[in-house]
């Protein structure tokens, strides 16, 4: 999947033209699950419109410490943050696992599936 920012895009494109050979498809499938994971996330404030209810929502499924440290922060501060947009997209119907499932090729949501499962 190409990123939406034509610039970022292009660094992607000249970053895998310098490349080596043996590295290429590596770098390629981490952009284009990468681009894909941006893209999904995007949405949550383009397409469902994220909420200030849904951040009330979201607030209270976390736990203590992070709760405060959410609160203390603002909705304004965390709309960005990847946790709270997946919640919104979920909430509106918009899985993230479905939604790889149908923008990324069989192996790359393969790849992506399983990179999720690897325990630090």
């Amino acid at each position: 999947m190409k990123h939406p920012d034509p610039k970022l895009q292009k660094n992607q494109d000249d970053f895998l033209k310098k490349c080596p050979d043996k590295d290429k498809e590596f770098h390629a499938r981490l952009f284009r699950i990468g681009n894909a994971a941006y893209i999904y996330h995007r949405q949550a404030d383009t397409t469902t419109k994220i909420s200030e209810e849904y951040f009330h929502e979201w607030l209270e499924g976390l736990p203590d410490n992070m709760k405060k440290d959410m609160q203390r922060k603002g909705f304004e501060a965390c709309k960005s943050i990847l946790p709270f947009t997946r919640y919104v997209n979920e909430r509106c119907d918009i899985g993230m696992d479905e939604w790889m499932k149908n923008h990324l090729s069989e192996d790359d949501f393969k790849s992506w599936l399983d990179a999720g499962k690897t325990k630090i």
